[in-house]
């Protein structure tokens, strides 16, 4: 597993052991993901709900995102998340989060907003459909914010308010692209 592109192309990251533990998105998945968002990444507030080993959140800074904020439940997993920010180099430019992602949304709440969202949670978890929930609740998606959800669900993610810009199926893994409505009328 390496970052593909940007200021940091090229270097290897670490995992941790087992699938169990955590998943990484294959590198065909990721570079899909980067493609469909290459226009989006450029001075964007990025969160990795669900970084496991950060490579999303890295892949994102790696290409000119302002910032990261990488959460993950397991104190190993954000172990991992900074040794691989720190060896990127993309350290500064940092937030690791160990909690809950439920705890972690709820510190958003009025204090910040995010423009690009990666939700990939483990496959048997139905974490996705209320990530999105909470962020909402939580005001902390920015106008015209994506969310990049990644599942084994044959069946793209719909809620309300966000149009779906792509759903497509590599392998065993389904790639959901949201997009915020803005809610603004156009006169």
């Amino acid at each position: 597993m390496r970052i593909i592109t940007g200021s940091a192309r090229g270097t290897k990251l670490m995992t941790l052991a087992g699938d169990d533990v955590t998943r990484p998105t294959a590198e065909m998945v990721k570079e899909a993901i980067f493609s469909m968002i290459q226009f989006d990444i450029e001075g964007r507030r990025v969160l990795d709900l669900f970084a496991g080993s950060g490579q999303l959140g890295l892949e994102a800074l790696s290409r000119g995102a302002a910032s990261a904020t990488l959460s993950d439940i397991s104190k190993e997993a954000c172990e991992i998340v900074k040794k691989n920010a720190q060896k990127t180099h993309l350290y500064e430019k940092c937030r690791v989060l160990n909690s809950d992602y439920k705890a972690v949304i709820r510190g958003f709440r009025g204090r910040e907003k995010f423009d690009i969202v990666f939700l990939d949670p483990p496959y048997a978890s139905n974490f996705i459909s209320d990530a999105i929930e909470q962020l909402c609740n939580a005001d902390a998606l920015a106008s015209g914010a994506v969310i990049v959800c990644e599942s084994n669900n044959p069946s793209p993610y719909s809620p309300e308010g966000f149009t779906v810009r792509r759903f497509t199926r590599y392998s065993k893994t389904y790639v959901t692209l949201l997009e915020k409505e803005s809610g603004e009328e156009v006169v």
